[in-house]
């Protein structure tokens, strides 16, 4: 997703609601990122990089829509067919605050008024967010990752818990969830067909003309040269400690981590 050092623009959108989604625990990250005892350390994340999140901004932009006025002090549980799980579980399960699990919720019953999301939602977020390109596939495969049960649709719960990961989650819980989304079947690992076909994806949805401009045997290369670094007793696939072991280990793929996000 964004990973192996792939060069994706930063979005410069303004941000919606600036009372949403406050700085983790209340301080700003330092700018190396680094900290006593490890050589890199996953800086958290501002405000402003949680507002370049397509399903962030998604959310937000919905709750705009509704005013100020809309907002109850609970999730509305009678008010959907899919209840989520009480507010007070989810903040327990995830790294959003209250009152963020509230203006999430906002939005995606909006969005939603079933309580579930679909994948052709995925698509039409997608699309809006990288015209440019063709999203579908990508989308397709983002949306697999959050549907963990394979239902064909997402509940909050899963939303939350998924964005929470990508968004606040250690560097080993975003590896593990970067593994899902590449192990496109689900069989616990990954296969050179499957790394290329995320990363043939990401290429497409970004567009022929974004700049620096991408050659078409850009992805093909990029799976090369990683999936050989972590491949590492040869036999054809990618474990999932395989996979985060050499992305720990290699300095440019975790300062690309920090890329992760511009396409969720």
């Amino acid at each position: 997703i964004g990973q192996f050092s792939l060069c994706l623009p930063q979005a410069d959108e303004k941000v919606v609601d600036g009372t949403f989604l406050p700085e983790a625990n209340g301080k700003d990250a330092s700018p190396s990122g680094q900290s006593e005892g490890s050589k890199w350390q996953k800086p958290r994340l501002s405000r402003k990089s949680l507002m370049k999140c397509c399903l962030v901004k998604w959310i937000i932009a919905s709750t705009s829509k509704q005013g100020p006025d809309c907002c109850d002090s609970d999730l509305e549980l009678s008010m959907v067919r899919h209840q989520p799980e009480g507010l007070d579980q989810l903040q327990a399960q995830t790294q959003f605050t209250r009152k963020e699990l509230q203006s999430l919720y906002r939005g995606f019953k909006n969005e939603c008024p079933s309580g579930l999301v679909d994948e052709e939602t995925f698509k039409t977020i997608y699309s809006q967010f990288f015209p440019q390109g063709d999203a579908t596939t990508y989308a397709h495969f983002l949306f697999n990752a959050f549907d963990m049960d394979r239902s064909g649709s997402i509940r909050f719960e899963d939303f939350v818990l998924g964005l929470s990961v990508l968004l606040r989650g250690s560097v080993t819980e975003k590896l593990r969830w970067a593994f899902n989304l590449y192990d496109i079947n689900k069989d616990g690992y990954i296969t050179k067909e499957e790394m290329l076909a995320i990363m043939t994806s990401i290429y497409d949805m970004m567009g022929r003309y974004t700049l620096p401009s991408v050659k078409d045997d850009s992805p093909f290369d990029h799976v090369e040269k990683f999936f050989q670094k972590m491949d590492r007793n040869r036999d054809g696939v990618v474990t999932i400690d395989e996979f985060i072991e050499t992305c720990q280990k290699d300095e440019n793929i975790m300062a690309s981590m920090q890329l992760f996000e511009n396409v969720i």
